[in-house]
Order: C-alpha cells, then structure tokens, then sequence
C-alpha cells in the first residue's frame, strides 16, 4: 500500500477479532515508526508501553470509559510524554498518528483514546508503573480488524482554500 492510500483508508476500529496475536516484531516496526514522527526542537521526549497481556488490558479498558475496546484488542500502546516538555500536544499527537498508520500499513486496525489528563490518566500510569515525570498522552488499540465502518469524509472543495478562506 502506499502511504496516500493508507492515509485514506484508515479508520477507527472498536472491534477486534478475537484471539489474535500480533507478532512482537510486528508492534516493534510500528513503535520504531512512531520514533520519526516529528517533535519541537526534536525533542523526542516520548516513550511508548506495549501491552499485550490481556489482565492489563482488561484493567487498561475498565479505567478508560471511551476505551472499553481496547480489552478486545491484541494490544495497546501507552503514548507518554515528559511532562515538561512544551510540546505534549504537538508531539503526542504527531506520534500517535504514526502508530495509526504504521499499523495501518500492516493491515492492522487502531484507535485513538485520548488520555492527556483525562480522568483515567492517573490510574492508567499506575497500573504500568510509569515515572512521575511523565503524562499519558494516549492509548492506541491495536488488533485485526473485525468490522468495517464507514467513514464519510466532507468533499475536499468543502474544506479547501486558496490564498484566503
């Protein structure tokens, strides 16, 4: 696949097939992918958990209210940034996306769950004895895909301009 072609074919997926694991190689090439994303000043203040123990992940689900799929997934990875880093945002977010497409690329399903500072932070940094000095900045459910949503994306003539809005 080429990377336009998995830009645009990624999705979020909240159903995973049950019973699937995803070789360690596998999920080291998508944490090795999430390395070249982009940080301020080349900070690369990240560091990345891979859970693939399902008790962790049952426990990761129960915490996450808007993650209760990620007990269903093969794995999922803990997206953390140094707390005083000026850039969490910026750089958490560039580095979540390449674990999306990077597992895209392996015809993997992801999705997002925002956990800056959300209500489940905490007790999810806990669980996976995480350093004070780091924020979680998101999980990522990784599995083979049981569904396929549909998507609909506003016209590009919608959302496009030129020289001014």
């Amino acid at each position: 696949m080429d990377t336009i072609n998995i830009l645009k074919q990624r999705k979020s997926i909240r159903k995973y097939k049950p019973n699937q694991k995803i070789d360690k190689k596998d999920l080291e090439l998508i944490i090795d992918a999430a390395r070249y994303a982009p940080t301020a000043n080349n900070t690369q203040g990240w560091a990345f958990v891979v859970v693939t123990d399902e008790n962790l992940r049952k426990q990761m689900a129960e915490y996450a209210r808007w993650g209760r799929f990620i007990k269903d997934a093969s794995a999922c990875v803990a997206v953390l940034y140094k707390k005083d880093s000026q850039y969490i945002i910026e750089d958490g977010s560039a580095a979540s996306a390449y674990i999306c497409v990077a597992a895209k690329a392996l015809n993997l399903g992801t999705c997002w769950v925002a956990s800056y500072k959300k209500e489940h932070s905490e007790k999810v940094k806990d669980l996976l004895n995480v350093p004070d000095n780091y924020e979680l900045f998101s999980l990522i459910a990784i599995g083979v895909p049981d569904e396929d949503p549909s998507r609909e994306k506003k016209p590009l003539n919608e959302i496009l301009h030129w020289e001014k809005f």
